[in-house]
């Protein structure tokens, strides 16, 4: 099945209409009392009389022409298009988050809810204490399948046409498998069973929380493995070339650029190992979690367990202490989580941009793509900003998840219901950001020799090797003479060598400190580049929730 945004109808016309109706300002001169010489570089200071300016200040616009112009256009211009949605993930976004479309999406919602209503009739069918829905027939099994299975899209606007007239959408859900199901003889003699004892947040938190497992483990845990695998990938190819740290954005001891991308690789890593230990929990305990109208119905019964093990073969976790609700603490357990990740991605894309600024970086172009409108040189990291920018919205949006969700007056009140809808919002953003940012690792090349310029510029940096030597061998004040050296001067190869060859030690020692540089003085930078795939133990195309 493709999941596409409705055609729009044709834009051309009713664009011209807009361009043809531009905005008429009037804006009335001000009278100019006192002219200063803008120009004239003498003044270093401007002194304005006052009042500078007088006269009638105000901005009078008319907008009737456009009002009308755009109200001309209709209701049926404006479908939903990529120039009509609301979202940018609808609209200019759309071909990179749809993948999250099929699961998070209204056609997504629904389909989950018919899942676990066929799946609730199934289970009722296989309880021998609810004799009046016997064991169905294979034949009647296959069909009550295959309505979760060829769920199309069409069905779904079957259902949201019952949803006008029920105006509730579980409800409607109900209504269309009764609808579908009433003209087989077996599932016909059942239907009042399809949503027996059940409230509709028995449904739907069931449905919410497929609907995060299956967009996870099919769309954002991918994303992030491919994005960990390229970090590392960039930190096990740059693992020997030294780069000049900075501390405070001065310059520090040495590193080499492997190992620090070997940090985010990390980083990363063990955070995504993190979410994917979030338990993603169901309920199915009736209006107020106490199995009441199950009890009423059937009191001999173990409703508890019956409902334990329906959740749980759905995949999910059950939760027994429940009120009409879930109470989503997991969500917002699993919304930090990722709000941990993509700020650990926050920070990868601003160093990456710093290391672009200092030429460390170099960007692949693309033939055609334009930087800039008026400088034709730039070559911008408009994909790190883009992720970087994207990170923060989607960061945003699951904050406010993470801090409602658990919230709910007494038993239940519906808050949780219209904030629930927008779970695709901070997962379609970070997905975004994840894309943005694998596209802007796939176009970096390293300069080294900008990074070795750097480092041959600062030999300062040998003073701390120099004087944590000088200590081991009882070299009195050794940090001091060393500050004394170097601290805000500008150091040179010939004056750090001269003041090693003054020092009192041994022989092998001081010549040790003479081939030092500040390109080899990287610790064991090298060997954590090399050996993070190893260490950080990245979890690839495992289903983790």
């Amino acid at each position: 099945m493709e999941f596409t945004t409705a055609a729009a109808a044709s834009a051309s016309s009713s664009s011209s209409r807009v361009l043809n109706s531009i905005t008429q300002f009037s804006c009335f001169t001000a009278t100019l009392l006192q002219k200063p010489s803008f120009c004239n570089p003498s003044n270093a200071s401007l002194r304005f009389s006052a009042p500078f300016f007088s006269g009638d200040f105000s901005c009078k616009s008319t907008l009737k022409d456009t009002v009308t112009s755009i109200s001309k256009m209709g209701a049926r211009d404006f479908e939903l298009s990529n120039l009509t949605a609301l979202s940018p993930l609808d609209g200019r976004y759309w071909g990179k988050v749809k993948d999250l479309s099929p699961h998070l999406s209204e056609y997504g919602l629904i389909y989950y809810r018919v899942l676990v209503e066929v799946k609730w009739l199934l289970k009722l069918s296989q309880i021998p204490e609810v004799p009046e829905v016997p064991s169905f027939s294979e034949e009647a099994q296959i069909y009550l399948q295959e309505l979760i299975d060829g769920f199309s899209m069409d069905d779904a606007l079957e259902v949201k046409n019952i949803e006008k007239v029920t105006n509730h959408d579980v409800k409607a859900v109900e209504y269309f498998l009764k609808k579908k199901c009433q003209s087989h003889p077996e599932i016909a003699k059942v239907l009042e069973f399809f949503h027996f004892a059940c409230t509709s947040e028995d449904i739907n938190n069931l449905a919410h929380a497929l609907m995060l497992q299956e967009s996870m483990n099919k769309v954002i845990f991918p994303i992030m493995d491919e994005l960990i695998t390229a970090i590392c990938n960039m930190a096990e190819d740059n693992a020997s070339i030294p780069m000049l740290s900075r501390t405070h954005g001065q310059p520090a001891s040495p590193t080499t650029l492997g190992k620090e991308m070997a940090v985010f690789a990390a980083r990363l890593s063990e955070q995504r190992q993190e979410i994917s230990q979030v338990k993603i929990k169901g309920k199915f305990a009736g209006a107020v979690g106490n199995y009441n109208a199950h009890l009423i119905a059937y009191p001999g019964v173990n409703w508890p367990l019956i409902a334990k093990e329906f959740v749980e073969s759905l995949g999910l976790c059950f939760n027994p202490y429940v009120t009409q609700i879930e109470p989503h603490d997991y969500m917002a357990r699993l919304f930090h989580a990722i709000m941990i990740f993509n700020t650990i991605l926050i920070d990868f894309d601003r160093d990456i941009w710093g290391y672009i600024s200092l030429a460390y970086f170099k960007q692949i172009t693309k033939a055609g793509e334009i930087g800039s409108s008026t400088m034709p040189h730039k070559v911008n990291p408009i994909d790190f900003e883009n992720s970087e920018g994207n990170l923060g919205k989607a960061n945003g949006g699951l904050s406010h998840l993470s801090e409602k969700l658990p919230i709910s007056r007494w038993q239940r009140d519906l808050t949780d219901s219209t904030v629930l809808r927008n779970m695709g919002e901070g997962l379609g953003h970070s997905l975004l950001a994840y894309k943005s940012a694998l596209q802007g690792i796939g176009k970096l090349q390293v300069n080294e020799s900008r990074l070795s310029e750097d480092l041959s510029q600062s030999w300062e940096v040998l003073a701390e090797p120099i004087q944590t030597v000088m200590r081991r061998y009882g070299v009195p004040e050794p940090y001091e003479k060393l500050k004394e050296l170097t601290r805000g001067r500008a150091v040179a190869k010939e004056s750090i060598r001269e003041f090693i060859q003054g020092l009192a030690l041994p022989k092998e020692t001081k010549s040790y400190l003479l081939e030092l540089t500040p390109h080899t003085y990287v610790g064991a930078a090298i060997e954590l580049g090399k050996s993070v795939n190893v260490t950080m133990n990245l979890v690839n195309g495992v289903r983790a929730l």
